[in-house]
């Protein structure tokens, strides 16, 4: 009896560990960025599983980070230069991909298209993974916010506490991205190629701009060493 009572206040904590890893992954999930915006514009040309997709390599990448977080590099990450090298290239990175986007906008290069047989899952799960990755936002929060929560539940469970924190994280991932791919992927049957144009034109700027904000911090940490 003793024993059923320890396996369910344990069960409870994890319970509890999960939906706190949850809440604190849908609260980053929710907030407007590069990888949100990538996510709209493959579900308007690729459809409902692209966020899904994108999301893969996203959870790929946050699972090499926790593992790398674990064996100490986090301390590194949260280098002025490491930051610096970070905000660079993920701003050149995505100021390249928000002028592609806003110039073939402009030359009519683009079009909607309701045919998912061409969609290249590979290269959505690369562009989750380096869109991911040249965002020194998620870098930091990870450096920072994420290596606390884990490190407390390593400390409470083991290794065990930080799967079912990883796991509580990437459902809220996968939860939100998916959730806007499929709304976005289900009903862009509906936009006529001019809205669609306007539509990544725009998500094209929002992704210059946030290229530029990176380019701008770690052009602003340069003249500060």
């Amino acid at each position: 009896m003793q024993n059923r009572i320890i396996y369910i206040r344990k069960l409870d904590t994890m319970v509890l560990l999960y939906s706190s890893a949850f809440v604190l992954g849908l609260s980053g999930a929710m907030m407007p960025g590069p990888l949100l915006t990538y996510t709209i514009r493959k579900a308007l040309a690729k459809g409902w599983k692209a966020g899904f997709i994108i999301t893969a390599g996203h959870a790929l990448l946050e699972i090499a980070l926790i593992a790398l977080i674990m064996l100490g590099f986090g301390k590194i990450l949260q280098t002025l230069i490491a930051q610096i090298i970070i905000g660079m290239a993920g701003g050149l990175l995505l100021t390249y991909m928000g002028y592609d986007m806003l110039k073939n906008a402009i030359k009519n290069n683009i079009s909607v298209s309701t045919e998912e047989k061409g969609t290249r899952a590979g290269s959505m799960v690369l562009s989750g993974i380096l869109i991911s990755a040249s965002n020194p936002y998620f870098l930091i929060w990870w450096t920072i916010i994420g290596l606390g929560f884990i490190l407390q539940a390593i400390g409470s469970y083991a290794y065990l506490g930080a799967v079912v924190f990883y796991l509580g994280h990437i459902t809220a991932d996968l939860l939100w991205y998916g959730v806007v791919s499929t709304v976005v992927g289900k009903t862009r049957k509906f936009i006529k190629d001019k809205p669609y144009r306007i539509i990544i034109a725009s998500l094209g700027f929002i992704l210059v701009l946030f290229g530029f904000r990176f380019i701008y911090g770690a052009v602003k940490d340069i003249l500060s060493l």
